[in-house]
């Protein structure tokens, strides 16, 4: 899967650092935390979604890291380097086993399906 995103030959050269820098740092602190934890929730405060993620996780038994950046009123620009990074649009953005398996409604189709049990069973050598 691909998705359209700007050529940098079509951003001027004087402006390509600025791009890679904007707010790197919390996309790299997403990215070591999916790297070292099975699951990752990335949420907001005020968003009910990251919270029933998080509620079906503790149904489940599963331990996750859970990132909250912000609320409907603050850092909205850094959760945009989130959502350009990740291409989801929303939050919470779910993680296991570091693949992006959505949001809170995707991760209730996994485990209604059984299928989150599989993904986060420990794998036998």
């Amino acid at each position: 899967m691909s998705r359209p995103v700007l050529e940098a030959s079509r951003i001027h050269p004087a402006i390509r650092s600025k791009i890679e820098g904007l707010h790197a740092d919390i996309v790299q602190e997403v990215q070591a935390a999916v790297a070292a934890n099975k699951v990752v929730v990335v949420g907001m405060a005020m968003n009910p979604f990251p919270r029933k993620a998080r509620a079906l996780l503790d149904a489940q038994g599963a331990p996750y890291v859970y990132l909250e950046y912000g609320s409907y009123l603050s850092q909205w620009r850094r959760r945009t380097a989130l959502k350009m990074w990740s291409g989801w649009p929303t939050l919470p953005m779910v993680f296991i086993n570091g693949t992006l398996v959505g949001g809170f409604q995707d991760l209730k189709k996994l485990v209604d399906s059984g299928e989150f049990t599989a993904l986060v069973a420990p794998k036998l050598l």
